[in-house]
């Protein structure tokens, strides 16, 4: 299958350099710091990892633009884009590829914190299922977080300015199911509408998860997210192009 290939050399891309590394250390250390310490793990006196995906979405408001920046703004930049555009394989399968590639190495960072539901399990008796909901839920948001990075990269060269607008528009996503973003609406707008700005947030639908509840609204959510974006950015690369 022509889209394997993009996933493999992409992922493969990833782990040519010290970056993979480094992002999978700082994601590791940060999900430890925020979960025994900020988290105040032992302090609760609770063995579950609540703490640890209760930050997930601000972790990922940081990490998880720093893989997408580089998906189309390095191949324009280093001038292979037309060259891999001209390849008998669909642009589609292109953005497939480099995209699922991307989500396949956040979910191997994700995996590699499982020694955190070993260590609560050994501390105490955990709902093993509503940890592996949250699993799901994390690596669902970071797949919606990874579509729009793809789109904001394929829109600019500049892998910074792509890390800039990624973060910029997730935080929105993030924090659209906000009191803070929902005052601002609350008395002119219809309740209808402000139900619509809390169905758009990651929060809503990620909290959702895990509590250990994996409805199809909100796995029908992320995957929404996902193909829009995706979309995005197929619209993106051939206004580039042209």
């Amino acid at each position: 299958m022509k889209m394997a290939v993009i996933l493999k050399r992409e992922l493969s891309s990833y782990f040519s350099t010290p970056i993979a590394y480094v992002f999978i250390l700082i994601f590791l250390v940060l999900a430890s710091v925020f979960t025994f310490y900020i988290g105040s793990f032992y302090e609760r006196m609770q063995a579950d990892l609540i703490p640890f995906f209760s930050f997930h979405p601000w972790l990922y408001l940081f990490l998880i633009p720093a893989i997408s920046m580089r998906m189309w703004s390095e191949e324009r930049n280093s001038g292979t884009l037309e060259l891999l555009l001209t390849l008998p394989i669909s642009k589609i399968e292109i953005i497939l590829g480099k995209f699922l590639a991307a989500w396949l190495f956040s979910g191997i960072a994700l995996t590699l914190t499982f020694p955190l539901w070993i260590s609560v399990n050994y501390l105490g008796d955990p709902d093993n299922g509503v940890i592996f909901a949250s699993y799901i839920g994390s690596w669902l948001m970071a797949g919606g977080f990874l579509s729009i990075g793809s789109c904001m990269s394929a829109l600019t060269r500049s892998q910074v300015v792509a890390f800039v607008l990624c973060g910029f528009i997730t935080l929105l996503f993030v924090m659209a199911g906000f009191p803070l973003v929902l005052d601002v609406f609350r008395g002119w707008v219809p309740l209808l509408i402000l139900d619509a700005i809390t169905s758009l947030s990651f929060l809503t639908h990620y909290n959702s998860i895990t509590k250990g509840v994996l409805s199809l609204n909100d796995f029908l959510y992320f995957i929404s997210i996902i193909v829009a974006w995706l979309f995005a950015t197929a619209i993106a690369i051939e206004s580039k192009k042209s």
